[in-house]
């Protein structure tokens, strides 16, 4: 019994040293291109292979990402926990596998989805040296969690012809970017000490601020443009009503400057935005 709570207490630490739960943001979009490019479900396999790509990949970025930014991490208040929940090691093994079950998930889907999986490696791994050189790092998260929908599309299609995946990557992207420049100001003051080149370290925070409230309104008009290319009606536009008001509300919470308040903004109201969006493309296709 006390092997097995073992297991699980680092099970769970692991999941929690890649922020697990964070799956919620990218996923629901790719579960929402792919619904789309099905017109329904896909088949179970095309399923699973889908989920399969979503969380290796996933994994794999936050691990490397751990493992880049390992030393930032024990110096950082906010973050100095994340080192005594799993090794370097166990984040390199992480990496590794990942990697190889991301790129076998590709080749068991169809030729394209292995063609684009080394760009997607590549796509997802940069992000994490990137805050080393430029102050748009939170753009190349933007990309890389915009890369989800796209790919999902590509597995149930084959193609990546239609416009609406690029117009629901753009808005994601759009989105990811505006609400990282938020999270981001919570270590504005330590990116300024260690260096590091994040938006609001060289602009200051009333600049991300502003961006970022742009950037998600620029993310609510893409979003509405994957609507009509997609053919989506009322449920959809009713959410997408839903939708501005979430975003309305993380800006509000954003300009608090209330760490609290601010992990809100961040967490719960972009999990609604994701799963919104999410339930209405489902109930728009297979009720209406």
């Amino acid at each position: 019994m006390a092997l097995l709570e073992r297991a699980v207490a680092r099970v769970r630490a692991t999941l929690e040293f890649v922020k697990f739960s964070h799956t919620v943001f990218a996923l629901p979009f790719a579960l929402i291109a792919m619904v789309v490019a099905a017109h329904g479900l896909p088949s179970l396999r095309v399923f699973l292979l889908i989920l399969a790509c979503m969380a290796t990949a996933r994994t794999a970025a936050m691990a490397f990402n751990r493992i880049c930014d390992w030393e930032w991490d024990k110096l950082n208040p906010r973050t100095a926990n994340r080192s005594k929940l799993a090794t370097r090691q166990t984040a390199y093994g992480l990496v590794g596998v990942c990697l190889c079950l991301f790129v076998w998930a590709t080749a068991a889907l169809n030729p394209l989805c292995f063609l684009l999986s080394i760009p997607a490696c590549f796509l997802i791994l940069i992000y994490s040296l990137t805050k080393r050189f430029t102050p748009f790092s939170h753009a190349f998260l933007g990309l890389a969690l915009a890369a989800a929908p796209m790919g999902a599309w590509a597995a149930v299609r084959g193609e990546l012809t239609d416009a609406a995946p690029w117009a629901l990557m753009a808005g994601v992207l759009c989105w990811v970017f505006g609400f990282d420049l938020i999270y981001s100001t919570l270590d504005v003051e330590f990116d300024r000490k260690a260096g590091l080149f994040s938006f609001p370290s060289r602009y200051g925070v009333p600049a991300a601020l502003r961006w970022a409230g742009v950037l998600h309104v620029l993310a609510w008009g893409l979003f509405l443009l994957f609507g009509w290319l997609a053919g989506l009606g009322a449920v959809y536009w009713i959410a997408l009503g839903i939708v501005a008001a979430a975003l309305v509300w993380e800006q509000r919470l954003s300009r608090t400057g209330e760490v609290g308040r601010i992990n809100v903004a961040f967490f719960q109201v972009n999990a609604l935005v994701g799963l919104t969006l999410l339930l209405s493309v489902a109930v728009q296709i297979w009720l209406f």
